[in-house]
């Protein structure tokens, strides 16, 4: 049973996909709702929701910030974003916070039933994690403060692709020789290797959608080069881009 919380700032809008949607048909569940991504964030610590639904413009908090900040604490809920908006920049900043579907308001009923259902299928084929997967939900309890703002960097910078092990060591404030061996010592990765698999598996997002060119992908995850992204993800997944995403059309 996936656990939804809806966040929207328009009371009417949440009520209209709380009663229109068949929720127990789908083996989902509304655990909560929110008017603005202040208050999502708060139900999202409260509930744990596999998935949200989330509006993107909204007060004090809009939804692409609220993705934001959900990445870096580490949250891997599944994200539908609905906005009123035909604009590929909020596209493309929803779908580098990991965004797994994206609707145009307003919407039918059967859109985002598909687009709940598609999230299901996602989640079920995701469901046997590899050790990439493993990685990524390294336990936060135990990590000293840098290893954590390491992380949290890195969610929130992937796509970036000048970033490195100096522009990471400079954001936290220590040198690279200490965030390397701390990061190490605590993880077993290097810092940049963890940056890798976490594209990765963002890539792996991306290319399940099957709205996008492998090198539009490979750009929206940091690699300029897409050849070199082929042959990195190839060599992760044993698959290449292209042949990862026909076995999820």
């Amino acid at each position: 049973m996936l656990k939804v919380l809806i966040v929207d700032d328009e009371a009417v809008v949440r009520r209209g996909i709380v009663l229109g949607i068949d929720w127990a048909s789908l083996g989902c569940a509304v655990v909560g709702e929110a008017a603005n991504g202040e208050e999502g964030l708060a139900a999202a610590e409260r509930y744990s929701p596999n998935l949200i639904i989330t509006d993107v413009r909204m007060p004090h908090m809009d939804g692409i910030e609220m993705m934001r900040v959900l990445r870096e604490r580490g949250s891997t809920a599944h994200v539908i974003v609905l906005t009123a908006y035909n604009d590929f920049d909020y596209a493309r900043s929803a779908l580098r916070f990991g965004a797994a579907d994206y609707l145009l308001k307003p919407f039918r009923d059967q859109e985002l039933v598909a687009a709940i259902e598609r999230v299901r299928e996602k989640a079920e084929a995701f469901s046997s994690r590899s050790a990439q997967d493993d990685l990524l939900a390294l336990p936060k309890g135990d990590k000293s403060k840098y290893v954590l703002q390491t992380l949290e960097y890195i969610a929130a910078h992937y796509a970036d692709a000048d970033i490195n092990i100096t522009t990471i060591a400079r954001s936290i404030g220590i040198s690279e020789g200490h965030l390397s061996h701390v990061f190490k010592k605590e993880t077993s990765y290097t810092a940049l290797g963890y940056l890798t698999l976490y594209r990765i598996h963002m890539a792996r997002r991306l290319l399940a959608d099957c709205r996008y060119k492998v090198y539009e992908v490979a750009g929206m995850v940091g690699y300029r080069d897409v050849a070199y992204f082929g042959s990195t993800f190839k060599k992760l997944t044993g698959l290449s881009p292209s042949e990862y995403q026909d076995r999820c059309r």
